[in-house]
């Protein structure tokens, strides 16, 4: 018999309720559920020296691995996946499916199965967010298999995070110089920069979705709208989620996908649609990281949450499969959030948007990009950039030059600095979008992301490969090298919540700046 009576809590898994979540009832106990339980891998430590090691090189002298040794490199030992298997055949668990490239076992069962394997009681709350099944406290297993699992995911279905758009209110008054404005991407491609005669072939843009969906007529309309070949967009199911128009949520993936198709048009589009749950989060990395049949290069990943509201587990899981993707060469782009320093939490403290804090993650921040000025992009409550400093996060090497001060919360700790880079977000310079039709403008860090992911197609394009693990080249030869557009004016703060104010250089509102694309990519070329 696999393991003992003798159960030992998961590091990371403890849960509380949501703010203001009322129990209601407990869910019921025949209704089948789908968990991930994330185990070590026995190259995880090699792999994280080998991510060292490529941080202090340049472009032409790194090798990624190949998607094949990725594979190789995470699958758990035999013996531990073993064990995994006998604990949830006498628990009367299904193992659905081993997946060795994300280090990962999906099993399903009931909920009274699954709450006694994993020593924990599910109920049925409501809150401001909706309903949900949740938990209270950690996940325990049995002593002598707690050290071999890294977090188990799906037992709660709580939210996980939120689409970060912002839409212009039709008519309302527009911060700073009384004039809104929009831009279509191709519009913001050449006010950036970006690099004439590239549009992103044979490339693939992973765009990672929790909710809602597209419309293909949408995207052709679009394309003749800005004057660009309509792309190729793939869907892809995770967990059981899909292409699923009818929320509010469309307006993200709208924006997601044209201002991809807007900037890089050749390039391939594949948009992996997954539940915005724990699970739902690290199998949808994965399964973009994992693709051997489409390839991406990019990920943009436009949802997200404070670090204050995850708990550790998932982070620490989704955080692994964001240090695979730099593994292999993907560059991710994440949102930083629209909530300034504040970050949807209220406690009166400054937080950070996560995954955008990983330190495998380039953070996007937002500004106001007006025709002959561009600042940080702060009009206020839920329109604002996020950015500050990460206190799940240590300081990564690669940033210990930038300047990043301690964060403004009781204790000053020094942590990972959010965001690397910046671009227009305000919805009063929005970007012109098509949806249900329909033209709509649409601001939020959820734009820069995508801008930024189509900006690296058109890159990888020229380079012939993949650029990959960014961040360290950002901070250390790209820093000086004039590819950015310093913003030094503005903060992130509101309400008397401690913020961030930018500066010369990096700092916590608008990273190391937007971009000057053609800069960037004659400099990467020559790095």
């Amino acid at each position: 018999m696999v393991g003992s009576k003798d159960l030992k809590s998961i590091p990371g898994s403890e849960r509380t309720p949501v703010d203001n979540a009322k129990e209601v009832g407990t869910p019921d106990p025949n209704e089948v559920v789908q968990v991930t339980v994330v185990l070590r891998s026995k190259g995880s430590d090699k792999q994280m020296a080998s991510m060292r090691e490529m941080s202090a090189k340049s472009l032409k002298d790194r090798r990624y691995l190949s998607r094949e040794e990725l594979s190789a490199a995470n699958a758990p030992d035999s013996d531990d996946i073993a064990k995994i298997e006998e604990f949830a055949h006498e628990h009367g668990l299904t193992v659905v499916k081993e997946s060795p490239e994300s280090s990962s076992i999906f099993l399903s069962g009931t909920v009274a199965a699954l709450s006694k394997a994993f020593g924990t009681k599910l109920s049925m709350y409501d809150s401001p967010t909706g309903k949900y099944r949740g938990r209270v406290g950690p996940i325990q297993v049995p002593a002598d298999l707690a050290p071999l699992i890294v977090a188990v995911l799906g037992l709660d279905n709580r939210k996980v995070a939120r689409p970060h758009i912002v839409r212009r209110e039709q008519g309302g008054a527009a911060v700073g110089p009384a004039v809104q404005r929009s831009y279509t991407p191709p519009q913001l491609a050449k006010r950036y920069n970006f690099p004439t005669g590239l549009d992103g072939s044979n490339q693939c843009v992973a765009i990672i979705e929790f909710g809602g969906g597209y419309k293909a007529e949408d995207i052709e309309a679009y394309s003749q709208l800005v004057g660009v070949t309509p792309p190729t967009v793939v869907p892809i199911s995770v967990d059981g989620a899909g292409n699923t128009p009818g929320s509010e949520a469309d307006g993200e993936v709208a924006l997601d996908t044209e201002t991809v198709a807007g900037v890089a048009p050749k390039a391939k589009i594949v948009v992996y649609f997954a539940p915005n749950t724990t699970n739902g989060w690290f199998d949808a990395i994965n399964a973009a990281v994992n693709d051997k049949n489409n390839n991406p290069t990019v990920i943009s990943i436009s949802w997200g949450g404070s670090e204050s509201r995850q708990p550790g587990q998932f982070i620490q899981a989704v955080n692994q499969a964001c240090q695979a993707a730099a593994a292999v060469g993907i560059t991710i782009f994440c949102s930083a959030g629209d909530d300034g320093s504040r970050c949807d939490t209220g406690d009166h403290r400054a937080h950070v948007e996560f995954p955008a804090s990983s330190p495998y993650v380039i953070g996007c921040g937002g500004t106001r990009l007006d025709p002959s000025t561009e600042t940080v992009w702060n009009d206020g409550a839920g329109s604002a950039t996020g950015g500050g400093i990460s206190e799940v996060f240590p300081l990564p090497d690669w940033q210990a030059n930038a300047n990043v001060p301690p964060c403004v919360n009781p204790g000053g700790k020094v942590g990972r600095g959010v965001p690397d880079i910046a671009g227009d977000a305000d919805p009063m310079t929005g970007y012109v979008i098509l949806l249900d039709g329909q033209q709509e403008v649409i601001g939020g860090t959820s734009a820069v992301a995508p801008l930024w992911a189509g900006l690296m197609a058109l890159i990888n394009q020229k380079l012939g490969k993949p650029v990959g693990y960014l961040n360290p080249l950002l901070y250390n030869q790209l820093a000086s090298a004039g590819v950015f557009n310093d913003i030094t004016v503005g903060n992130n703060g509101f309400l008397h919540i401690p913020c961030y104010y930018a500066t010369t250089g990096w700092d916590a509102c608008t990273g190391l700046g937007t971009p000057n694309g053609a800069a960037l990519l004659q400099a990467l070329s020559n790095i």
